[in-house]
Formats: C-alpha cells, structure tokens, sequence
C-alpha cells in the first residue's frame, strides 16, 4: 500500500489501417446478414432485431479479437474468457525491466459484471485478495483504491451496486461504472440532513475524521459502533426517520438509519426535528451509475497525459514504485494493469511512465489506484503478478470482473 497523509508508431498505423478495411468489408457484409435476418424472423418468429442485435454483437466480438492482435503484437495474449485478455509485458526503463500484467475487456461484453466488492460486510475489515474473489466468483480481480491500513476503511468514493458506502476525500478522481460504460471525473459530496425546521450539511460518509469542524454520517455500513465524537462535538442517532438519541459518546449505529456526528454548535439546529432525511448527491451528479471506484491521480484525461498529484494531495505516492492503474477506451474497452517494482527483476514506474503507457494502451481516461504493496492482480484463483508478499497483502476493497447468466 502507498504511504498517504491525510490533511502509435508506424507499425501501429499499418495494423490501425488493416483494421479499418476489415471493418469496412464487415459492415458491407453486415447488410447481407441483417437482411437474411429478417427473412429467417418472418419463418421461424425470432425478432429481427434480435437477431440484428446478435450479429452486431459477434461483429464486435471480431473487432475486439483483431485490435487485440494489433496492440499487443509479438506478445503472448491468453483468453481468460469471451471477450477478456490477458497479456503480459516486460518494458525496459532507462535499460531496467519492469513486469507488467495487463487484463482488457471487450466493451461488447454482456455477460460480464464488472464492479467493486469490499473485503467483508462492513468497511472496517481487510483481507487477501483470493479470498475476496472466491466469495464474488470473480474470474479477474485487482485491488483498489486507497484504505486506512489500520482498520480498512476506504478512503475516497466507493458506491456499490448503487449504494453510496464511502463519500470522497480531496474530491479526488474516481471511475463511475454505468451500464453500458465508463467515465471519469474528480469527485463531490453534496449531501444534507433535511428535517422539518431546516437542513444541515453533511460534509462526508463513513469515513475517518479528518477535521473537528466537520460533520460526517456513519450508515451501519461503517460497523456497529461509531467512532469518538470530536471535541465539542456530539452524536444524533436516527431510526426510521426520527431522532433517537443525543449524545456525546459513542453509540450503536442503527441498521435502519444512521448517526450524524459532528459539532454540538451545528448539530443543535436539528436537535429538535421531527422528521429527517437523509440526502446524498454527487458532482458530477451520473444519475445511472451503478458503481463508483476512486483512486487519484489521474493519468489521462479527454485522450491526453494528466498527472495532478499535487491538486490530489498525493505527492506522498511519487518515485517508482509498483503500481495498479484502470482505464477505458473510446470503444468503452476496460484496461485493468499492475507493474510489479522494487526489486531487480522489476524496478516499478513513475506515474508519468505509468500514464504514457495507459495512454499508448488507447486509454481515453485513465487513473491510479492504490500501489505498493498493495498492489496485486487475480486472474481464476491465482495472483499473476508478483507482489512483495506472497499473494498480496489484505486488502480493504478490490475491482473486480465476474460472470453472470
């Protein structure tokens, strides 16, 4: 885990041609397929769009299979499943090699889940990789964003399956899973408590304080317990929309509602409502995201190289080190990649060096994730990477790839 304080060539252009006349030669052939299509819908009752939609499918599927080649040219590239790749690489570096596992996935791909999982039921828990993928049935697995290491609370924005788990920290950068896509952006919370005599700012979910000042809601997602209340600070519980109980102490946190913590002189402007609610929005708002993963910095933006680690506050992470980055292609490809470092045999990147190569991967947006010693790659039950301890360390949160009917 990264240390974190928390205050084309001209080869290239041959195979990008040869790929567009194959195209080309398949949309032609396309038209032929959808009319014969049509006439088999009209015998056998199959609805042509059905069937148009399939062809459309297995076009891609080729398309996919082709760059594949391209791209990762004289290298060996093995088919984890349908639609998803594995290739390995060694990159020299000022004459040093460091080993590289990449894992693409086909953006044509419909029956692949793509999404976070956490290590257990509640945030405050860490653990190997292998077993977070062997409980998820996930055939690729890499690990995630940025934990606290002494408990494994994320920090940053995760959201699964549409449930907000951990709000942002530095309004740093985070990739929103969407059904049919990707995109990503620096993060905000824009969340309030709403009652009957006002609102009240929230100013993030389940994650460690990091200011007295400020006001932070802990869902039974974070454990069963609260953390201490800051000085000056107090505890409102709400059940079922309705305050429970005021307090300076720690407390239980409900399983049907959640405990604002913060300061007594904020906190007493609701003291006396009777109705509460709850309301947790996003900037930018991705109204039908599914999930959401953060990491930081980022390493391309809109097509181009884009390092802010100082505007992410995460100069802590510079230097070669190992490193786990994500990414996505204009055909909504997904790239999962690890570089193992620190030793000989793989002396790790720089995130300059680690965002031209996600960029020269044909990443429109890219980013990283946690590094160093956590860094870590799963693919069917076994760690292909190297990692400085075997099978990688225990793991807050990891991203991972699973099938599904």
């Amino acid at each position: 885990m990264d240390t974190l304080i928390l205050n084309r060539p001209q080869a290239e252009k041959t195979a990008t041609s040869a790929a567009g006349i194959g195209i080309a030669i398949c949309l032609l052939l396309t038209q032929n397929l959808w009319i014969s299509a049509k006439d088999i819908g009209g015998i056998t009752g199959v609805s042509p769009s059905v069937n148009k939609l399939k062809e459309q499918q297995e076009i891609q599927q080729q398309m996919f299979e082709e760059e594949i080649l391209a791209k990762y040219k004289n290298l060996k590239v093995l088919e984890v499943e349908k639609g998803v790749k594995h290739i390995r690489m060694i990159k020299y570096y000022n004459g040093k090699p460091v080993r590289i596992n990449i894992v693409e996935i086909s953006g044509a791909s419909e029956n692949l889940a793509i999404e976070p999982a956490i290590a257990s039921t509640t945030l405050a828990h860490r653990s190997k990789i292998t077993n977070i993928a062997a409980r998820e049935n996930a055939i690729v697995a890499i690990n995630g964003g940025y934990f606290k290491p002494q408990t494994g609370t994320p920090l940053g924005t995760l959201m699964i399956n549409k449930k907000m788990y951990t709000g942002p920290i530095y309004d740093r950068v985070a990739m929103g899973i969407f059904e049919n896509g990707y995109d990503m952006a620096r993060v905000q919370l824009r969340a309030e408590v709403k009652t009957n005599i006002g609102g009240l700012k929230i100013d993030n979910v389940n994650q460690p304080r990091m200011l007295s000042v400020h006001t932070i809601v802990y869902t039974s997602d974070w454990g069963n317990v609260t953390p201490p209340t800051p000085k000056y600070g107090t505890q409102i519980v709400v059940e079922n929309g309705k305050i429970t109980r005021i307090t300076n102490q720690s407390v239980t946190i409900p399983n049907d509602g959640f405990v604002i913590v913060g300061p007594a002189s904020k906190l007493k402007a609701i003291e006396g409502a009777k109705k509460i609610k709850l309301d947790i929005n996003l900037n930018p708002e991705w109204k039908d995201v599914n999930h959401i993963i953060s990491g930081g910095p980022y390493l391309v933006k809109n097509g181009e190289v884009y390092v802010d680690m100082t505007e992410q506050k995460l100069s802590a992470i510079g230097g070669r080190n190992p490193r786990t980055a994500i990414g996505y292609t204009k055909d909504n490809n997904l790239i999962m990649l690890t570089a193992d470092g620190r030793e000989g045999a793989s002396i790790g990147l720089t995130l300059n060096e680690l965002a031209n190569l996600m960029k020269n991967l044909g990443c429109v947006n890219a980013m990283n994730l946690d590094g160093g010693g956590s860094t870590v790659m799963l693919i069917k039950g076994q760690v292909v990477n190297r990692p400085a301890v075997q099978g990688g360390i225990p793991l807050s949160h990891t991203l991972m790839v699973r099938k599904i009917s």
